[in-house]
């Protein structure tokens, strides 16, 4: 198996630690451990004392029952027997491709995505083809191509809806397109959906409501605020869920114990976490928004109730060379475009602290000013 370096972690991994305003994180701003058990009241000395004579085990091996419970509440067609816990959605990403991909098979993915949808597919020996998603359309699915790349090897649609790094979303009438175009070959759409917006409006459904062959995977990292638990998820039928249970146990056996225990409390408090969290990136996207009407030299399409945004940077020095330089001369961290593969753009994650935000801002607008 080859794989190529992942481009936004190879640079997160690098850089992020020294960087003293991040602005380039996908998460909404991280919830500490007093925060996310304080939720509902209780203090972190009870909720740890009830575990306090637990025996560190394997625990429930595919999550608990209430965790099943609480995620399969988050679907209209998918019960317990559809939810599979991972390791985040990266795992469940990983669960789903290795149980249905083999060499030879055709993958199609949109571009630019979360590499992982693309070169795992790769690695398996899969011919992967790209959608390009259009910044002139507003960075959405080309339908016309992908009905024309589709063809009777197509095993697997692989989409990252909202998308990162651009954070569009696919509305309800495309994604029933893509379901249209899918089932004409009997093909699997796996879609990434741990950016799913906060907003109460049914016009974004899950793949898993409106296709019988699609799966979800999502986690607890993004919208709710907790990269650090590691806990996400596949949602699919009975039936696929059956043969990612096999892939399953050879890849992560359980979350553990206290992960599990942490995830069912963030999910009974989810309405506060959203709450919460909801505050945050309207509050900041504000802010973004008056900064960016400022700014000459960027520019972006508008994210909807999604923590990133991909913005355009018109300067003559390439993308990479000008975010290295950025975070050295000014402490300010973003991911380059070239990351995604997409030059002179970069990644901004809006949803860190109002004040990281603000200087963060600041100094990017003062560092375009003072070198081009």
């Amino acid at each position: 198996m080859k794989l190529p370096s992942f481009g936004v972690e190879e640079w997160l991994n690098t850089w992020e630690k020294k960087a003293k305003y991040d602005i380039s994180q996908s998460t909404i701003s991280a919830l500490t451990l007093q925060e996310l058990i304080g939720l509902d009241g209780t203090t972190v000395a009870e909720f740890f004392g009830k575990y306090a004579a637990e025996k560190l085990n394997y625990g429930w091996i595919e999550g608990s029952p209430e965790f099943k419970k609480l995620v399969a509440q988050f679907y209209d067609k998918v019960d317990t027997t559809g939810i599979l816990q991972a390791n985040g959605a990266t795992g469940a990403n990983l669960l789903v491709m290795y149980a249905l991909l083999e060499p030879g098979d055709e993958v199609i993915s949109i571009r630019p995505s979360y590499q992982q949808l693309y070169d795992i597919p790769k690695s398996f020996g899969a011919t992967v083809n790209f959608v390009d998603l259009v910044e002139e359309d507003r960075w959405q699915i080309d339908l016309g191509k992908l009905a024309k790349l589709v063809s009777n090897k197509t095993k697997m649609i692989c989409l990252n809806s909202a998308n990162n790094p651009t954070g569009t979303l696919l509305q309800k009438s495309v994604l029933e397109q893509i379901v249209q175009i899918a089932r004409k070959v009997n093909a699997y759409v796996l879609v990434d959906e741990v950016y799913r917006p906060f907003t109460t409006k049914n016009d974004f459904p899950s793949i898993v409501d409106v296709y019988e062959r699609g799966i979800a995977t999502n986690s607890l990292s993004k919208t709710y605020s907790l990269p650090g638990l590691r806990i996400g998820w596949t949602a699919s039928s009975k039936k696929l869920a059956n043969v990612f249970r096999k892939c399953r146990d050879y890849t992560l056996i359980c979350g553990g114990v206290l992960n599990d225990a942490l995830a069912v409390h963030a999910l009974k408090n989810r309405q506060k976490i959203l709450a919460r969290n909801h505050q945050i990136l309207a509050e900041n996207l504000k802010l973004l928004t008056k900064w960016s009407e400022q700014e000459p030299r960027v520019s972006f399409v508008m994210p909807y109730y999604v923590p990133t945004a991909f913005i355009r940077l018109d300067i003559p020095q390439d993308d990479r060379s000008f975010c290295t330089d950025l975070l050295q001369k000014t402490g300010v961290l973003l991911v380059p475009g070239s990351a995604f593969g997409v030059p002179q753009h970069a990644r901004l994650g809006y949803c860190c602290s109002k004040k990281t935000l603000l200087k963060g801002l600041s100094l990017l607008s003062e560092y375009l000013q003072e070198n081009f």
